[in-house]
């Protein structure tokens, strides 16, 4: 039986993998974001959202205008010009339509670690004790914090919960088309964002050969047996940036960021460049048509290159070419009657 292709298209992988009332994680910390996804799940309607985000700015806040997010997780959100200026998030804050729970970076991490690992909880640093963050608590009220009494020195000792939500989406640099993903920049809480999903979405830059994914092994921290989907989104994570591809455009930034302050200019916003924009393709030739193909193209990433690591080897295999081992110079089967002989085959 041959197995589905994972390479989809965005609307596809978000149809499949992101329903109504699901815990969504966005995987991209600090730098970049699955942009792309993140306008597919607004034009889809997907409602009722917990949303887990470790530096949500533009993607949860059009997340939040567009109406799917009812629960959050997060350590910082967006919400320019604070309650004074508000944002979408602000705002749903206000009329009661979000919640929200605020860890620090560590715990935020410490949950998905533990998701990552099996484990139900995971030890955290104590110092939050005496702040707001462990006392204001929404909708996880007890669990957002448990303290444990440790079964070796007896002590009291911080703990969060485990966080395994339904579906990650997360952009990266490339992924090959089986879904090895390859990701390189501020790593944050990436990885484990992803693998503590029980499903995974990727979009990429690009999709490459396993050839380019086998030579620098070190780059991929999403193995394809956990991938469900992976989408091809050249400027996928625009307006924010992807290192090796093309920098933050400041000047879209602030056009969003002037309209998230208000309602009215908010919803134009999402009009122009999310809901009316079915596909990346469509979003860039609006940009291209507004702003010039050059204000684009002076975005791109000149290319500064990391020295190249030596992966050869003398042999990839104890076995030689004649089906012979490589030290005692003799067969498997030979090696098997070796080892029956003295009584040490275990068959």
């Amino acid at each position: 039986m041959t197995q589905a292709s994972k390479v989809m298209s965005a609307q596809e992988a978000i149809e499949r993998f992101v329903p109504d009332g699901c815990e969504l994680a966005i995987g991209n910390y600090t730098v970049g974001s699955c942009m792309e996804l993140v306008s597919e799940i607004v034009r889809q309607g997907k409602r009722n959202l917990t949303v887990y985000s470790q530096s949500g700015v533009i993607d949860v806040e059009v997340l939040v205008a567009g109406g799917c997010v009812k629960r959050l997780v997060t350590t910082y959100v967006y919400r320019g010009g604070g309650r004074e200026g508000g944002s979408s998030v602000e705002r749903a804050l206000r009329n009661r339509t979000l919640e929200i729970e605020d860890y620090t970076n560590f715990e935020y991490c410490a949950r998905l670690m533990a998701g990552v690992h099996g484990f139900p909880f995971m030890p955290v640093l104590e110092g939050v004790r005496p702040t707001d963050l462990f006392h204001k608590r929404s909708f996880l009220g007890e669990d957002k914090y448990r303290i444990i009494s440790c079964p070796y020195t007896g002590r009291e000792v911080l703990t969060v919960p485990a966080a395994n939500p339904d579906v990650c989406i997360v952009h990266v640099q490339r992924a090959d088309r089986e879904g090895n993903a390859q990701y390189w920049g501020a790593m944050g809480s990436v990885a484990y964002a992803a693998l503590a999903s029980k499903s995974i979405v990727v979009s990429c830059e690009q999709i490459v050969s396993e050839d380019i994914i086998e030579s620098s092994p070190h780059l991929t921290i999403i193995p394809a047996f956990r991938v469900n989907a992976v989408v091809e989104i050249p400027w996928g994570a625009h307006p924010m940036e992807v290192i090796g591809h093309y920098n933050r455009d400041i000047m879209m930034y602030s056009i969003f960021a002037r309209a998230c302050s208000d309602e009215r200019r908010m919803k134009e916003w999402m009009e122009e460049w999310v809901l009316s924009q079915l596909s990346r393709e469509s979003y860039l030739e609006h940009y291209i048509e507004k702003f010039g193909l050059h204000s684009l193209n002076r975005l791109k990433a000149r290319p500064y290159y990391s020295a190249p690591a030596d992966y050869g080897a003398a042999f990839t295999s104890m076995w030689d070419e004649h089906g012979r081992e490589r030290n005692m110079g003799i067969t498997r089967e030979e090696l098997e009657d070796f080892l029956r002989e003295r009584g040490e085959l275990y068959e």
